[in-house]
């Protein structure tokens, strides 16, 4: 059975400081988790343009995580199975990703992300259909938690405490109970996770874990959108992208 599950995160800023942020996360998180045979490889990045999402930057990128298995699934396949061929077209404030893994061939993840600059109440800003909407949960992400599990050790667990936590450079902070409905400037991130993983005995148990890995890697990479505000904030997107050449050449030459 499909799963389709929408995560709402808040973030205490513009629609055009979390561009910055998220490409700047983006690009750090990838260095971090790239070590020898491991990690990310950035096959083809381009400029892109559809009548869908408009124009923007398309990405081809091969994830090799074999350390990452969890210990149930190696009962099925062997360690190289998680070897994950990601497609990404970002066109901010909307993007799109599908991934695949050829392991598993009937296997597909899409995740489909629109920023608003909103507090998280717009309902089916993806454009679901009844029969869509009916399957589908809704579940609010707050980056002031920490909350952790297998998931979050293996995507880097930022430990800041937000409630203690100010930006020097924007003196935001702390985010005490309730900030969300406080905050200003405030946007936030929807993001419609669909899984199928059509696999008698362990394709339940496979949705089911990725969707808790999508939701760990989602809290830790806007926790870093925040936590590290003061790097990245009066940062241009021209700037980040040219960061992002430098990285793409450091990670496939290392």
């Amino acid at each position: 059975m499909v799963q389709i599950k929408e995560f709402r995160i808040v973030m205490p800023m513009s629609l055009e400081e979390f561009h910055v942020a998220h490409m700047y996360i983006v690009m750090k998180m990838s260095q971090q988790h790239t070590t020898g045979d491991e990690g990310i490889e950035v096959v083809e990045s381009r400029s892109f343009e559809d009548n869908v999402l408009g124009k923007g930057r398309y990405t081809n990128k091969i994830y090799r995580l074999q350390s990452k298995v969890p210990s149930w699934l190696t009962a099925f396949a062997p360690a190289d199975a998680l070897i994950i061929k990601e497609e990404a077209w970002n066109a901010f404030p909307k993007c799109k990703s599908v991934m695949k893994c050829p392991y598993f061939t009937r296997f597909q993840l899409t995740l489909e992300t629109v920023h608003r600059p909103d507090r998280g109440q717009s309902e089916n800003v993806h454009g679901l259909s009844e029969e869509q909407l009916a399957v589908r949960e809704v579940e609010y992400i707050d980056i002031a938690s920490s909350e952790g599990n297998y998931w979050s050790y293996l995507v880097g667990n930022n430990d800041v405490d937000f409630s203690e936590f100010k930006s020097e450079r924007t003196s935001r902070g702390p985010l005490l109970e309730g900030w969300q409905d406080r905050c200003n400037p405030v946007m936030t991130a929807y993001k419609l996770v669909t899984i199928d993983a059509p696999y008698w005995g362990f394709g339940s148990r496979l949705e089911q874990a990725l969707i808790a890995g999508e939701k760990a890697l989602f809290l830790a990479s806007h926790r870093n959108c925040f936590s590290w505000i003061d790097e990245w904030y009066g940062m241009t997107v021209q700037q980040i992208c040219e960061l992002e050449q430098r990285t793409h050449y450091a990670l496939n030459e290392g």
